[in-house]
């Protein structure tokens, strides 16, 4: 396997488009066994991925990057890991490791003072609850008892939305989910369902916003000067990129608005305001 990083001076470039080199790293074992440099000369994004590929490139490492480049990059069959900083040979070390989170397309690295709609300053994820129809973040921890809670629980599911559209489903993955119940890995009213469940039963749950992903929050919407969002003239209505504050932060946020100078990002989760249908059946519960 080969893994390249945005390169100079030892650390991660921060921007993909115009780094002037990649470290080119060769692994066998989980192990770098050699590494060398690359010249890039900055030749845009589309270039540069023809490049990766060409040099028998399977991962990139980087810092900022956009909707472009990422799209780029995938059609040349290159997996992207962003949102790097700092050594390289350190963030290949993670990367192997599997410690080395990808932000995924991320218009704002280099985090000039911006913040999402004022969440960071007390400890809070804009919109709440991410990282998918099971997923839960930001402070959503449910408060729930039951046999199961504690416990490592792995469910099949199918979710619908009240006019019977499916938005997700396990069976059509081929896996279950696994999860510990209570640990705020859910959303609430999921793990609520889950935690006194019978292995092989299989319950049908409504759920409404407060159960789920919560009510959309309007100060979670924002409009800036593109100007002043280094890669946001990369992105496009529709995509699904991350801004980061001068602290560093993260925030996943939707691209819903752009003109030629101003941009808008919205911070709800996308399911935020919606009830939610499961068909949850339970496979298997472990200590």
């Amino acid at each position: 396997m080969k893994i390249a990083v945005t390169y100079e001076n030892g650390s991660v470039f921060q921007h993909f488009g115009h780094t002037e080199q990649f470290k080119v790293y060769e692994i066998s074992g989980g192990q770098v066994i050699s590494s060398q440099l690359l010249n890039a000369g900055g030749n845009g994004h589309e270039a540069l991925a023809t490049l990766l590929k060409e040099h028998g490139i399977d991962v990139l490492i980087c810092g900022g990057i956009g909707g472009g480049a990422a799209a780029a990059l995938s059609e040349q069959g290159v997996e992207l890991c962003a949102g790097a900083s700092g050594d390289a040979d350190e963030a290949v070390a993670a990367y192997l490791r599997g410690e080395l989170a990808d932000t995924g397309v991320n218009c704002d690295h280099h985090g000039e003072e911006h913040s999402c709609g004022g969440h960071e300053e007390e400890g809070e994820d804009c919109g709440g609850c991410s990282g998918g129809c099971g997923g839960c973040s930001g402070g959503c921890t449910p408060a729930i008892e039951g046999k199961n809670v504690g416990k490592t629980c792995q469910t099949h599911y199918t979710g619908t939305f009240n006019d019977g559209t499916v938005f997700d489903s396990s069976y059509d993955r081929g896996e279950p989910l696994e999860f510990v119940c209570g640990a705020g890995m859910m959303i609430p009213g999921f793990d609520a369902a889950v935690a006194d469940m019978d292995v092989g039963q299989t319950l049908q749950v409504h759920l409404m916003p407060s159960e789920a992903y919560g009510e959309k929050d309007p100060s979670a919407i924002i409009t800036v000067e593109i100007a002043n969002v280094p890669g946001a003239e990369e992105v496009s209505v529709g995509d699904r990129v991350y801004l980061q504050n001068s602290l560093g932060q993260h925030t996943p946020v939707r691209v819903t608005a752009k003109d030629e100078k101003t941009v808008t990002f919205d911070a709800n989760h996308e399911m935020a305001g919606k009830e939610l249908n499961f068909t949850i059946e339970l496979v298997e519960v472990r200590e």
